[in-house]
């Protein structure tokens, strides 16, 4: 649970930047989504491993 509240709080604060760059044209905007988008992958493949694991436990 823990990985999937980061996610939450990653795409939260990715936000802002999404705004920047795609109304504004902000292109350091667009590197910092870029990068938060990167580091949401990682987290989803964790937690992905996570609920797998757990499921396959039978707990």
């Amino acid at each position: 649970m823990e990985n999937f509240q980061k996610l939450k709080e990653l795409i939260l604060s990715a936000e802002t930047d999404a705004t920047a760059f795609f109304e504004k044209g902000n292109k350091a905007a667009g590197t910092r989504l870029r990068n938060a988008l990167q580091q949401s992958k990682t987290l989803a493949q964790e937690l992905r491993a996570e609920v797998t694991a757990k499921k396959n436990s039978g707990k």
